[in-house]
Formats: structure tokens, C-alpha cells, sequence
């Protein structure tokens, strides 16, 4: 039968699965009455992955010669009894590995138990390694104990979780029974070490902001709302933690970076999820040019650390990325890229807001929303851009020079009125980081919260929040400051080739089961 676990499994499969879970549950009486359930005296002292790497390349004899002595532990994913010898597959935290058991080396009575063990029990065995005569590594198990009994029969192993929902829901499940899964998240996590070391051998120092704000700030986004009962005060789950980074930048820490949580009250869907992994790093004395060249390398490098190469594989299509990365201003990518879409506009074309808006209606965009209704030719063209060449930037692009409308926290251009000194970063048509030269003219950034506050009160639920403190911070002086925010979860879909952004996160939000 297949065993799924799964609440919209057939009333006969859960009849099946009821009296399987029954029946071991009978086991774990006859345990208990013996006082031998759930003991907690076994530490393993090898684990698969090691001896096979080690041991794999000796013949049978010489192993033989060697006489290793292992002990382990993990969960048995497969058994075969035959008749004086049974095999059994466990697997630890690191692979699998094969237990012979018999009566002359384990005994009888230990054979005998071990029979009446079930798939997904947690095992451990101590003995000598060998090959079997197909040449199969394999633990001759001498002494064979049994530490935690399963309760829930396994998915079937020919067919593991089916059910994308059952995957992410009952994730320990699926970590269990598919090595993909694990990998993924092995990958994810060399990953991360690599992020952490490229931005400490730069001179970067990580540090920890609050998660709770009296004042949801960084970002144009919807916060979660909670209350502090203690102080009596209404307070946000971060929507970013730009804010706080940058006041320690104005207090002296040139080089930061936090990699943490963010929380935003918006949708579900395969390249979002309401809390995210997100790294912010910001550096004194440096200008977004320096921070899309940092960028590019460090993603770059983490590409390699995790794969050994930075020649990708996405979905089926390479993704290179060891070649240069794009630079392409809004109105340059909606002329590059929009004829994919089906779309060719002129220069003249590009600079008529009325067109513009026309299109974008046209598009099924909601031109009289908050967002859109007074929006200037930059953000209609921002607009645009979204609608109809986002998604086919493959190959990692930076849009650059953001309208100043749309980026309240950037520094506006020198030489250019009403652009900012702003990219964000797209690959395989995702937006994967934003960063800017800060701004750091405590008159201006009040005035452009000012506006965001406008915004917020014409009915705009993602405007910004006037924050007093942080304007207070910049009347210190912050020094010419770059910042960056790169979404971890996001980048990690690249990295892992996972279609999926809950593929890479370990516990992904979901609706509310009904059991």
C-alpha cells in the first residue's frame, strides 16, 4: 500500500494506516512492560557518509584484514529477512549503510526481535565493517538494540511524498524519505557559510537588530501587527532592518551585515512567503557602483563554494554565472526586453505619461489605485518595466537609476534630478537584491517620509512611516553609506534549482489544516 500520511488519503488506506499504527502501538506496550521503550544510553561513534568514503575503495580482503570496529545509529529504511540472516538499511545524518544481522553473530534472540521491528524504527548496532560478496560496505552487526519505536508507517519507498502540500507541511517526513530534499537543504547551508565568509573577509561585522518595531520601516511593504502588553503599545514584526543598520553605521560600525528574518502581510505565492530570509549589509564610504561589483561577486562565489562551479543549471537552463553581469537602465530593458512580451516602444513613446498609463491599463494593470493614480513618468515606467520585461531578465541584470518617487531612502544623482543611484538585481526574471547609495541628508529624508506619510494617508497600506529617531540619527551624520538587501530564500532557489521558494524553506507557511 502507499502510506502518504495524507488527510485526503481513501477511508480504506486510513483504515490500513490506523491498524498498522495499532499494532505498533501493542509493540510499544510489550516494550514498556519489559522497561526497555525509548532508551537513552547510545551515542554512535561513526556515521555512513565517513565510512564510506574511507572504506569504499578496499576489496573485500583487505577490509577483512583491517577488522573496523563501528558503532551507529539511524533509522532502518528498508529490511530483508531470510531465514538465519536479515539485512537492514539505516540511515543517519549523513547517508545510508547496510546491517547484517544473524544468529551467530548477533543471536538468535536479538535476530528474533529484530524481526518483529518495523520500517522507521530508530536503530543502533555495533560491530565490524565488511563487503559483502557483491561488494556492498556493510556493518556485521554483533550487538543490535532498538531506540525509538515508529508509531506511523513511512510513505511507500517507491513513491515517497507525492503531495507538494503533504511535502511542506509534514516536512520531517519528507526529509526522511527523499535524499533530494535533504541535499537541498546541505546545499542551502554551505551556502550560508559561504555568504557569512566572503562578508567577514571583507571587513564586514554581523550584527543582530529588533525584530519588534515601534515603527515599521526599510521597505514598502504591509507589516504584521501585534501588541506589547507590558507597555501597553502597539508594535510590528520587521518588514526590514535597514533602518537599525544604518544607525549603526552612523555610530561607527563602517561595515555591517545582518542575515535574519522578515515579515510582510502579503501573498503566498512560488516566490514569496510571509516570513523570509533576507542579508542587509551596508558600507561606509561606498557608493552603489562599488555595491553592485561587491554583488556580483559574492554571489558569484557562493555559486562556487556551494557546486564547485558558477556554470549553472536553472530549471533546465543554464544560468551562467560567471560572465558579467547586465546594466541596463528601466527604459533600456523595456526596449531590450520587451518585444518578448510582444511590445516596442520609441523613445518618444517611453516619455509620454498618458501612453504610458494607457498601456498599462491595457496590461490589466489598476492605473487608479493609490499607487499608480498621481504616479510621474518614472514610476509609470517602473510600471512598465514590471508588466512587461521583468520577467525575462535570465541572465543576472542590474536595472539601475530608480526614480527618486519610488526609492525614499535612496541618494538622489548629483547630475541627474529625479533618479537615484539605486539598482536592484534580477535573475531567471526574480528579483534577487536592491541596493542603493544611502541618503544621508537628514532634511531631504525627512521631507521624502513626509511624502510617504501623504502617501499612506491618500490610502497606500505600503508607504513608509515618519521615523523621528532615525531622522535624529542622521542629524549625527551618517558618512557616505552603500546598502544592500539580498533575498537568501530566493537566491537559494538559484542555488539549489528548486521552482519553488517553499522547496527551500524548511517550514513554509501553508492554511491552517484541518485535522
Amino acid at each position: 500500500m502507499t502510506e502518504q500520511n495524507n488527510t485526503s488519503l481513501p477511508a480504506t488506506e486510513h483504515l490500513d494506516e490506523n491498524h498498522i499504527m495499532a499494532e505498533r502501538r501493542e509493540k510499544i506496550a510489550q516494550l514498556r512492560a519489559k522497561g526497555v521503550a525509548y532508551p537513552n544510553d547510545f551515542v554512535p561513534e561513526h556515521f555512513a557518509q565517513d565510512l564510506h568514503a574511507n572504506y569504499n575503495a578496499l576489496s573485500k580482503e583487505e577490509l577483512g584484514q583491517k577488522n573496523i570496529q563501528v558503532k551507529m545509529a539511524g533509522r532502518m529504511m528498508l529490511k530483508r529477512i531470510m531465514g538465519k540472516a536479515s539485512f537492514a538499511t539505516v540511515q543517519d545524518t549523513t547517508g545510508q549503510i547496510q546491517f547484517y544481522i544473524n544468529d551467530d553473530a548477533t543471536g538468535a534472540q536479538s535476530h528474533s526481535d529484530f524481526k518483529h521491528w518495523d520500517m522507521g524504527d530508530i536503530i543502533a548496532g555495533e560491530g565490524v565493517l565488511f563487503k559483502t560478496n557483491r561488494g556492498e560496505l556493510s556493518v556485521q552487526v554483533k550487538t543490535l538494540r532498538l531506540l525509538t519505536k515508529s508509531i506511523r508507517p513511512l510513505p511507500d519507498k517507491f513513491h515517497g511524498l507525492q503531495d507538494h502540500e503533504t511535502k511542506y507541511r509534514q516536512r520531517y517526513v519528507d526529509l526522511i524519505v527523499s535524499g533530494e530534499t535533504r541535499q537541498t537543504f546541505v546545499t542551502r547551508s554551505k551556502a550560508m557559510t559561504a555568504i557569512r565568509h566572503h562578508m567577514q573577509d571583507a571587513g564586514f561585522m554581523e550584527v543582530e537588530t529588533p525584530m519588534l518595531h515601534v515603527i515599521p520601516g526599510g521597505a514598502a511593504a504591509k507589516p504584521f501587527i501585534t501588541h506589547h502588553n507590558a507597555l501597553d503599545m502597539e508594535m510590528y514584526l520587521r518588514i526590514a532592518p535597514e533602518l537599525y543598520l544604518k544607525r549603526l553605521v552612523v555610530g561607527g560600525f563602517d561595515r555591517v551585515f545582518e542575515i535574519n528574518r522578515n515579515f510582510r502581510n502579503e501573498g503566498v505565492s512560488p516566490r514569496h512567503n510571509p516570513e523570509f530570509t533576507m542579508m542587509e549589509f551596508y558600507a561606509a564610504y561606498t557608493d552603489y557602483q562599488w555595491l553592485m561589483t561587491f554583488t556580483e561577486e559574492l554571489i558569484r562565489d557562493v555559486a562556487i563554494k556551494a557546486h564547485g562551479t558558477a556554470a549553472l543549471t536553472y530549471q533546465g537552463r543554464a544560468l551562467n554565472l560567471s560572465e558579467p553581469f547586465d546594466r541596463l537602465t528601466i527604459c533600456e530593458a523595456i526596449q531590450k526586453y520587451g518585444p518578448q512580451s510582444g511590445k516596442n516602444y520609441s523613445d518618444a513613446q517611453l516619455a509620454d505619461r498618458d501612453f504610458i498609463r494607457q498601456e498599462l491599463k491595457a496590461a490589466g494593470e489598476h492605473i487608479d489605485g493609490p499607487t499608480l493614480k498621481n504616479a510621474g513618468l518614472g514610476a509609470l515606467q517602473l510600471a512598465l518595466f514590471e508588466a512587461c520585461a521583468e520577467e525575462h531578465l535570465w541572465h543576472p541584470t542590474y536595472i539601475i537609476d530608480y526614480p527618486i518617487e519610488v526609492s525614499p531612502l535612496a541618494r538622489e544623482s548629483d547630475d541627474r534630478p529625479g533618479i537615484t543611484e539605486r539598482f536592484e538585481l534580477f535573475i531567471t526574471g526574480r528579483e534577487i537584491a536592491n541596493g542603493f547609495s544611502e541618503l544621508n541628508d537628514a532634511e531631504d529624508q525627512a521631507a521624502r517620509f513626509q511624502k510617504q506619510v501623504a502617501q499612506k494617508e491618500a490610502g497606500d497600506e505600503e508607504a513608509m512611516f515618519y521615523d523621528h529617531d532615525f531622522i535624529r540619527a542622521l542629524e549625527y551624520g551618517l558618512p557616505p553609506t552603500g546598502g544592500c538587501g539580498i533575498g537568501i530564500d530566493r537566491l537559494m532557489m538559484l542555488i539549489t534549482d528548486s521552482p519553488n521558494i517553499r522547496d527551500v524553506i524548511l517550514f513554509p507557511h501553508l492554511r491552517r489544516e484541518e485535522i
